[in-house]
């Protein structure tokens, strides 16, 4: 799925999300199965936010992405990083790596912005394809219960340095996704707004469903976590995080 404008004002609505505790906590479920902090694959990276704070820790990252404005924003962060972190233009289900992979992560619900149950599937198989024998997947996907329940019919506002945004949800109760419309606002300098449009789709699937399809893929779920913590999953469950390591009969 393309992002076009929503790629300029992303960062911006992104300014509560803890990813330096989305990146401890990918490097703790790293040391605690033994995985190698070696080459990380961040799937579906957007902005490269998490891309550069992996890399600061230590791993050595690759960052893909379908979206070339995306892309663009995470290659100015690099710039003044400096940190060594290639970007590829690969979707989650297009994946191709030049060799394997010790760690992938994939996170903030990007998993559910494939269109398919069929899609998931073949992105798990990339994934293992060049995941190296035993090698990490650590991802999450939004629940039904959260879009359901949550996301559900409803519309949020928020207004963030200079950007106006309402962002309208509706829910299909057929097949539990929610289609979600974005309007935003921006200041100019000379106080008018200007309004820019973008609109996706999420899916999501019960645990069963995507327990069978990475057990389909060659992998063994190792956890399952509620959210970026180390509580165990319940039925309020709105956010959840999969600890998964290629099985051996699958090494390649």
């Amino acid at each position: 799925m393309p992002y076009s404008q929503f790629a300029y004002f992303y960062d911006k609505l992104q300014q509560g999300v803890d990813y330096e505790g989305i990146v401890r906590f990918i490097d703790k479920q790293v040391r605690r199965f033994g995985g190698r902090r070696g080459i990380l694959l961040d799937m579906a990276c957007g902005t490269g936010t998490l891309a550069e704070l992996l890399a600061g820790a230590g791993y050595d990252v690759i960052g893909t992405d379908s979206s070339a404005e995306m892309l663009s924003v995470a290659l100015d962060k690099k710039y003044d990083s400096g940190l060594p972190i290639q970007y590829l233009d690969q979707s989650m289900t297009e994946l191709d790596m030049f060799g394997t992979i010790d760690v992938t992560v994939c996170t903030l619900d990007s998993i559910n912005h494939l269109d398919s149950l069929d899609e998931i599937k073949k992105a798990f198989e990339r994934v293992s394809l060049f995941a190296f024998p035993d090698g990490m997947f650590i991802f999450d996907v939004n629940t039904p219960y959260k879009h359901s329940e949550i996301l559900g019919n409803n519309t949020y506002v928020y207004d963030i340095d200079g950007v106006y945004c309402v962002w309208q949800n509706e829910y299909n109760e057929a097949d539990g996704s929610v289609s979600i419309a974005l309007d935003f606002f921006e200041e100019g300098e000379d106080g008018r707004y200007e309004r820019f449009c973008e609109g996706f789709k999420e899916i999501a699937f019960d645990d069963k469903t995507i327990s069978a399809a990475l057990e389909e893929a060659g992998f063994e779920i190792l956890d399952r976590l509620d959210d970026y913590t180390d509580t165990p999953i319940g039925e309020a469950t709105q956010r959840i995080v999969y600890v998964c390591r290629k099985t051996a009969r699958n090494g390649g």
